[in-house]
């Protein structure tokens, strides 16, 4: 179109309908606006006509402005709304994927639980209503049965794995699953009975026609088996149906119980007869019980050996084997051949830590004199199994004596007041006195020490004590020397056996006597006996620097190091020598690390002092 000459042309005042968008007028458009406020400037009634509309204008600016607060806030409420559906939608979404997640864990440990379960589980027993009117119904008779093995296992000490105990009647979960009617305990228990390998034990107690009683348990894997007594002796017809059942379900720990029981005539002849018949699992532990069985029977120490040895071929890991076929060696007098042991078995656990407990380097450290070690395997072992260990003696008595080796009196006498008592197990009282006879020796009692030693070689005859110690009566030898003794020394070195213990105490007394050339021999002879361990160059370079010999002592004690490189007492002799040559700063030295060993060795804290006193 052509220009339009009017005033409405110019402000563009056409009206919109609010349907289609607007409130009842046009905008004002910014253009229009400025060219009609030029043109009224020399024309009033113009003026005044573009001065209501730009009144007009302006309200319906206003009332749009409003308009849109308004449209504002339904729309952030509108939004607000979708926003909490959206999350609303997304939280039953995470709640439904828990819920199932929840129900998938639960169904998978169930399974899980199922598969391996390894439990015996007491299923209640029958009785007749006579017993059981008597008190003596098929609960009761059942649970006087779990007790009793209850009591069989916690009496067991063994590193064998335990089966859990288990009644069938009880600790049952009553939670229901919707529409099924069955129990999550009864789902367990169906998954178990169809997946596991639980022994289910139940049978029967009846009265013979003699008035006794007849107690029948049964099983998977347990044959029935029928015991008979009076009423008035019912609890020792559970145990005896306890110790069945046990030696059934468990021969492993069975065996072990025997073990610690001191039953060993029965131990061996249990594993004799059982070791064809049980699992692959299970064999190495028989044959491990019988090698000890025939040593706590003086049995024959080769044929121990043999027995420890195919153990381990059974089981290759089998990392007790190990430490026991070094001590059988021990045993046999070939304390090299038990250390060479103790290297393979190092090589085949992968190293140290490695796949083998530190408990059973037991024989490898004490060979090595590696205390510390030894120790801190023990007391650890004691700790977790009631204050007695694992092991075929308990644990308190070889804790004593390894504080006693640290020279630590205080401890190895509260190890001592602490021991558990055990009519089983000679070899308690047997250390005690060994134990004394040694703190005895440290104190200059040598009266004392004698006596102490006397009582601990009278301990020693019982195979227990001289298999699970092997060499500790060469011990007795420098005690009856030192209380003037010479005899009784010169004949229990004889008849101790060819250890290097014994070898290297004959030497100190051969060089008190002042045959030194004999003394050397002697010497030789230990380190010729077992070169990769330390005691005979330790008691050789002691010797050497009683003669003035101090260049040969450094060497000697360097070898003692060199294969007891975590022991003290070759660490604080260096030291004392390197004293003696004037070499103040090097022998400090080796006081602080032999106190790394033995912390809490006080001859050894004076000796150093006084060399820094004497330094400063």
């Amino acid at each position: 179109m052509a220009e339009s000459g009017g005033v409405s042309g110019i402000l563009g005042a056409d009206t919109v309908s609010p349907a289609e968008g607007g409130v009842g007028e046009t905008p004002l458009d910014p253009t229009a606006a400025a060219l009609a406020t030029e043109v009224a400037r020399n024309d009033p009634e113009l003026a005044r006509a573009a001065s209501a509309y730009f009144r007009k204008q302006s309200h319906l600016v206003e009332i749009q402005t409003e308009h849109l607060h308004e449209q504002r806030a339904v729309n952030l409420q509108l939004l607000k709304l979708k926003r909490f559906g959206e999350r609303l939608r997304v939280g039953l979404q995470v709640f439904a994927i828990l819920v199932a997640t929840f129900i998938g864990v639960g169904a998978a440990i169930m399974i899980r639980d199922a598969v391996t379960s390894r439990r015996v589980v007491i299923e209640p027993f029958h009785s007749p209503p006579g017993l059981a009117a008597s008190g003596l119904d098929g609960t009761v008779v059942a649970s006087r049965l779990l007790d009793a093995l209850s009591r069989l296992q916690d009496a067991t000490r063994s590193g064998v794995q335990r089966l859990d105990l288990a009644n069938a009647w009880s600790s049952q979960v009553k939670l229901e699953v919707p529409e099924t009617g069955i129990s999550l305990g009864e789902i367990s228990r169906l998954l178990k009975e169809r997946f596991g390998h639980d022994v289910h034990i139940e049978g029967d107690l009846t009265e013979t026609p003699a008035g006794a009683l007849a107690l029948t348990v049964r099983g998977n894997g347990v044959p029935a088996m029928s015991f008979d007594g009076s009423a008035a002796k019912f609890e020792q017809l559970s145990v005896a149906a306890a110790e069945y059942v046990y030696s059934k379900s468990q021969p492993a720990r069975w065996a072990y119980y025997l073990q610690d029981a001191g039953r060993y005539a029965e131990a061996m002849i249990y594993c004799q007869s059982a070791v064809g018949s049980v699992s692959k699992e299970d064999q190495p532990y028989l044959l491990n019980i019988w090698a000890n069985s025939l040593n706590n029977t003086g049995g024959s120490p080769r044929e121990a050996l043999s027995l420890y040895r195919a153990a381990l071929k059974l089981k290759p890991d089998y990392w007790i084997g190990y430490n026991n076929v070094m001590n059988e060696l021990w045993v046999l007098g070939d304390e090299e051949g038990a250390w060479r042991t103790g290297e393979l078995m190092l090589t085949a656990a992968g190293g140290r830590p490695g796949r083998a407990p530190e408990l059973y380097y037991q024989n490898f450290d004490t060979l090595a004199w590696n205390l510390g070690a030894w120790l801190h395997a023990t007391v650890a072992d004691s700790e977790a199994n009631a204050g007695v260990g694992t092991g075929l003696t308990t644990s308190g008595p070889a804790i004593a004596d390894i504080q006693t080796r640290l020279h630590d009196p205080e401890a190895a006498d509260l190890a001592l007041k602490t021991l558990t008592e055990d009519p089983h197990d000679p070899s308690i009282g047997a250390i005690a006195h060994f134990v004394r006879g040694r703190l005895a020796t440290q104190m200059g009692d040598t009266t004392a020490a004698a006596r102490e030693m006397e009582a601990f070689g009278i301990a020693f005859a019982d195979p227990v004590v001289s298999t699970g110690y092997p060499g500790y009566d060469c011990w007795i030898a420098p005690a009856e020397e030192a209380a003037g003794h010479p005899d009784k020394a010169d004949a229990l070195l004889k008849a101790a056996g060819t250890f290097v213990d014994c070898y290297r105490f004959r030497g100190d007394i051969l060089d008190g006597r002042g045959d030194w050339a004999a003394a050397q021999t002697e010497y030789a002879k230990a380190v010729a006996l077992a070169p990769d361990l330390p005691a005979s160059y330790y008691s050789w370079g002691l010797a050497l620097a009683r003669h003035g010999d101090l260049t040969g002592a450094v060497a000697r004690l360097k070898d003692a190091n060199l294969r007891g490189p975590h022991w003290a007492d070759p660490l604080e002799a260096w030291a004392d020598v390197l004293a003696q040559q004037g070499r103040a700063k090097e022998a400090l030295v080796k006081y602080d690390e032999a106190l790394k060993y033995a912390p809490n060795w006080q001859t050894l804290k004076q000796a150093r002092e006084k060399l820094l006193k004497r330094k400063n």
